[in-house]
């Protein structure tokens, strides 16, 4: 059986699966009508047949390193991906936070390609739809794409153009091709250099600066130990937020020119300080640091799948007892963030790691796991409503991993017609009650929006 080449940064997400912590991204949407599970099926079939992956499977391969590459599944048949179900009594939220934590908390089938769809019928007496997609297939910018050719923007469908059923893939390349290939990359990186040597020496500063910030996070002391930290269990217990209005965020930014994640990242920080006073940690006095992917996608890949993102560390506020100068830290530090360039650091770390043996991955990802205890992300959705199969999406929710050993949870914010949602998955042993972080998220938002319309805006 043919195989092709998986990258190295997608290789090293395909080994960040964990015993108990899968690296796995969810989404989940609702609708008020009822879905048709054969039409929807049948978009599926026919929009996904345009990417690959979908219909491939990973297997390791090659010596003296067997790596992860991408199979042709023989076979494959979309109706071992496309489930069906009705969601338990009473039809409600609760029953369906219960089942998206019982769908989050089971590895996918490593004999098969890595996604699965549920659509589920009888929620609020409307449908949900859970997917599921493995993170080496694809990050939530690349998840974005998919969705753009699975959904249409008119109830009556703007389809995108037709994929041919079984578009062809790239033969795998021999060995000696794959040689000729890095020998011409090797010269066209000399010839570059040499042509430009004043734009190599500004990336070369700037990759060794980014390094430089990197030992130096590598080198602080581990997150203490915290209700979000300690030995994971198999299971997982997600939560979601009540979705706030976009223009909302912006009114209580507006006090300090702050931007829409700062004002929701500091809103979440705070849910987060409760939460640990309330589990008896001494928050006036620790750190807490997450993890935040930094999309670094060049324009030319834009509407690929696979991973191109680096992650940078922030510490979050959780030691200042007042919503506003949790707000001021907030956006100091994700503003020196998005001037750093650790996140390049760290995006050349993954294409390293994915070209190593699994166990020395596992040491550097353990080693740069400690440093934080969370991930936060943020994936931009669309901004108008979408249609699947005819029928229009009231809500739509993601959820990013937490991979490894060290990451007890992640929040990820999503928006959607205008409105943000704030997600969280987290392990069952350290957190049991992650409702309680969203629901204190909601009373945090409501106390700042309440406080902004009683303070003038800060002009920018």
């Amino acid at each position: 059986m043919a195989t092709y080449p998986m990258t190295p940064v997608d290789a090293a997400w395909f080994h960040m699966d964990g015993p108990a912590n899968l690296a796995i991204v969810t989404g989940v949407l609702q609708t008020r009508q009822a879905l048709n599970f054969d039409k929807v099926r049948e978009v599926y079939r026919e929009r996904l047949a345009g990417f690959v992956r979908f219909r491939q499977r990973v297997v390791e391969a090659g010596f003296p390193v067997a790596t992860p590459h991408w199979e042709d599944m023989p076979h494959f048949d979309i109706d071992q991906h496309m489930h069906h179900i009705a969601l338990a009594a009473p039809h409600d939220q609760a029953a369906l936070r219960a089942l998206v934590s019982d769908i989050a908390s089971t590895p996918l089938d490593h004999a098969q390609p890595l996604w699965q769809v549920f659509v589920v019928d009888d929620v609020d007496g409307g449908s949900a739809l859970i997917m599921r997609c493995h993170h080496c297939v694809a990050d939530g910018t690349a998840m974005m794409t998919i969705s753009q050719k699975l959904f249409d923007t008119t109830p009556r469908g703007t389809h995108p153009p037709s994929p041919a059923a079984h578009p062809a893939a790239a033969p795998p390349l021999s060995t000696l091709e794959r040689a000729s290939l890095g020998a011409l990359e090797l010269a066209d990186t000399v010839i570059d250099a040499a042509t430009h040597p004043l734009r190599t020496l500004e990336k070369a500063a700037v990759l060794a600066s980014g390094a430089g910030m990197l030992v130096g996070e590598l080198l602080k002391k581990d997150d203490p130990q915290s209700p979000l930290k300690g030995e994971f269990a198999l299971r997982k217990f997600v939560a979601w937020t009540k979705p706030v209005a976009i223009k909302d965020i912006k009114k209580i930014g507006a006090q300090h020119g702050a931007k829409v994640n700062d004002v929701l990242i500091a809103a979440m920080t705070g849910a987060l300080r409760h939460y640990l006073l309330l589990r008896g940690a001494k928050a006036n006095h620790t750190t807490l640091r997450a993890m935040v992917p930094v999309d670094l996608r060049p324009a030319s890949h834009l509407g690929q799948l696979g991973n191109e993102f680096g992650l940078v560390i922030l510490e979050l506020a959780v030691n200042q007892a007042r919503a506003a100068q949790r707000l001021a830290t907030t956006k100091t530090r994700m503003d020196a963030l998005k001037r750093s360039p650790e996140a390049t650091a760290t995006l050349a770390l993954f294409d390293i790691l994915g070209r190593v043996p699994k166990a020395v991955e596992d040491f550097a990802n353990e080693l740069f796991g400690s440093k934080a205890s969370l991930v936060i992300t943020n994936v931009v959705g669309p901004q108008d409503v979408l249609y699947l199969a005819g029928v229009p999406i009231d809500s739509m929710l993601g959820w990013a991993p937490h991979p490894g050993r060290q990451l007890g949870m992640a929040i990820s914010i999503m928006s959607y017609k205008g409105m943000a949602t704030l997600t969280v998955i987290a392990d069952a042993r350290l957190i049991p009650d992650p409702e309680v972080i969203t629901e204190q998220f909601d009373t945090e938002f409501q106390s700042m929006l309440k406080a902004s319309f009683k303070q003038p805006s800060q002009s920018r």
